[in-house]
């Protein structure tokens, strides 16, 4: 099932190309449902939902057949519905639920971490090791149910890189960092996910510093997304320009990580030098 956040970037690109169609600008939109531009380039970026009676408007104003705008208000209804992750509302931020729809909905992640395995690859006890929170339980549980995604037999595939540095960062006993390790290297033999390790004295790119997720989707989302995590908020990237860019970048840190084989046996050496 599609999740809401899919069909409000659905409705949000579809509106773009309406409206870019049409020769029309985001402020003359704005003033067709008395708001500002921000709220429609907003909704052009899926980001919020919009009311069936501004549709209409927006509608009639780029001059959308009735019968091209029927699909568009089914999309605008889907995208009002609440989502999968709307139960966990009191420990996910809105920010990083509209990224759980997207991660689930994906066809093919690309991920980069620097310093910490990614949620999506932890044990339990890792999770543990890493969340000093009062939710700790509500924040263990949100990890779990994302992991389902791997097992999926309509998921995504599933790419990372993860720096050397990951691996050896000594996140709760050593135990624990010997099942996390030996996990990802069970992992890493999976068909639908592919796991390499950037070495500590490979060459060094400033830009490998910053930790990125780049989602990509079938024909049925017009864009791809880059996401940038901070401390409190998210940024959500579409642009051709930012893609290309972070599509580069990705590329040549693949090329100077090690090879997936090569990578599962240093994620098992390194478990055996856990003591």
């Amino acid at each position: 099932m599609v999740t809401p956040t899919i069909q409000r970037r659905r409705l949000g690109n579809a509106l773009r190309r309406a409206r870019e169609a049409a020769g029309k600008s985001q402020d003359e939109a704005a003033e067709v449902i008395d708001s500002a531009s921000s709220k429609v380039s907003r909704m052009e970026l899926g980001q919020s939902g919009i009311r069936l009676t501004d549709l209409k408007l927006l509608l009639d104003f780029y001059g959308v057949s009735a019968e091209e705008a029927e699909p568009l208000r089914e999309l605008a209804r889907a995208g009002r519905q609440r989502g999968r992750w709307s139960g966990y509302r009191n420990v996910v931020p809105d920010w990083f639920r509209q990224y759980l729809d997207l991660e689930a909905d994906a066809a093919e992640i690309r991920w980069y971490q620097s310093e910490v395995i990614p949620g999506i690859l932890q044990t339990e006890p890792y999770i543990r090791a890493i969340i000093d929170r009062d939710d700790v339980e509500r924040q263990v549980e949100v990890r779990l149910e994302r992991q389902k995604v791997i097992d999926r037999p309509d998921g995504p595939e599933l790419n990372f890189i993860l720096s050397e540095s990951a691996l050896r960062r000594n996140l709760g006993d050593p135990a624990a960092m010997r099942d996390q390790l030996t996990h990802l290297a069970a992992l890493a033999d999976r068909s639908n996910v592919t796991i390499q390790v950037f070495p500590l004295d490979a060459e060094t790119y400033v830009t490998a510093s910053y930790n990125f997720i780049i989602l990509r989707f079938g024909e049925e989302v017009a864009s791809d997304v880059v996401y940038l995590e901070t401390f409190t908020d998210a940024d959500y990237l579409d642009s051709p320009e930012a893609l290309r860019a972070y599509n580069r970048l990705w590329g040549r840190l693949q090329a100077a990580a090690l090879g997936p084989a090569e990578s599962r046996r240093l994620m098992l050496r390194i478990a055996g030098e856990m003591k």
